[in-house]
Order: structure tokens, then sequence, then C-alpha cells
């Protein structure tokens, strides 16, 4: 069993979570989809909310506002990428580079919703380096680096690259899909400036497969 949340830092203003996989960053619209990380931080903490968010899929590190103050400080830098983050993956097959970057654009997939595509005509720009961590048999893992921060993009890049992330249920599959029970993407690392003190603060959750 999951832990129902994981708190690894809280201070006046933020609180870092660690996030499991499987579990919305935000509620769904229906009922059923009520349950997410924001509801079960604002359980201990009444006024907490979401200035990023995680696919339901991914795990790691995502940092929630206790006050509007610090929303906006730090809602700002995201919008400018001033943060730095990076993500650790498994990808099916071998990439013969060490390292690369991805620069495709990406639009909403309308009739497969939720789903990305790359479009070079409407999407937006989209831009992810990667670097190969180790090779094991037929798949590859490596730390992911989005330059920007579109919806799905790491998991559509990769595919792209034609090495879907293991376990992927909108993007891989067959052997890539069945090698993994759950998506095999994580948010290791989040770095920002705390609103308060100024000071650069990194958060590092380790990689859980």
């Amino acid at each position: 069993m999951e832990p129902y949340l994981t708190v690894i830092h809280e201070d006046e203003d933020i609180i870092v979570l660690d996030k499991p996989s499987g579990l919305l960053s935000v509620p769904g619209k229906p009922e059923e989809l009520k349950d997410c990380l924001e509801s079960r931080a604002r359980e201990r903490y009444p006024t907490a909310s979401t200035i990023h968010r995680l696919d339901k899929d991914t795990s790691g590190v995502v940092v929630m506002a206790l006050n509007k103050w610090a929303h906006g400080r730090i809602g700002i830098q995201f919008e400018k990428r001033q943060t730095e983050k990076f993500y650790e993956a498994r990808l099916w097959g071998l990439l013969e580079e060490d390292r690369g970057r991805v620069d495709l654009p990406l639009a909403t997939d309308w009739e497969r919703k939720p789903r990305q595509r790359v479009d070079f005509e409407r999407g937006r720009p989209s831009q992810t380096d990667w670097e190969v961590l180790s090779r094991d048999g037929n798949t590859t893992r490596v730390k992911l680096m989005p330059i920007t921060g579109r919806t799905h993009q790491l998991r559509v890049h990769m595919l792209n690259l034609g090495h879907p992330i293991l376990g992927d249920p909108f993007y891989a599959e067959g052997e890539a899909l069945a090698a993994a029970d759950r998506l095999q993407l994580h948010a290791e690392m989040l770095g920002f400036t705390h609103p308060r003190s100024g000071q650069w603060m990194e958060f590092l959750i380790r990689c859980p497969f």
C-alpha cells in the first residue's frame, strides 16, 4: 500500500510532496475522481494549492503553496522556466546515442483525448533533453530534462524517438506496455528559489523502479 500522503518538506509557505503513480494531481470532474494529491494535502493543510502537476501515472516531486503570495512567486518561476527539474524513465529498446534533444511541437489529439501528438501546424514548441543512464537487455534507462512543460511531453517525445516509456497506458503497445506494471516515469528532482528566503532549494526523490 502506498502512504496516503508523503510530505518531504514543509514550512510556512510551501509543502513538498512525493506523489505516487496512479494518483491524480488535481480532482477530475466525476465524483469517483475526487481523490487526488491536492485533496489529500488539503485534509492536513487546508490552504494548500496546486502550482504544477504531474500526470496521474507519473510519480515524484511536487511543490504546493500554502498561501497566495507563495503560489504567485513560485508560479512565475515555472512560467519563466526558472525552475530546474529532471525525470528518470525506462524506455523500450536501446537508444544508440548517449544524449540528445527532441524538438517537436505538440498539440492535443482531439479524436483521442487526452492523448497528445506531434503537430507541425498547430503544435506548441516543445523541447526535451535526454541522456542515457544505462542499457539493460532491450531497455534503456534515461534522464529526461524538459525545457518546456507540455502535457505528456516526455511520453510523446520518447515515442517519437521510437522508444516508448515502459508501461505507458496511452503510448506503449504490446511488449513495451506489458514490460512494467506502471508507467516507468518519475519526477526525480525539482529545484526553485524559495519565495521567502530567496534561497535556491532542490528536492530529490530517488526513482522507485
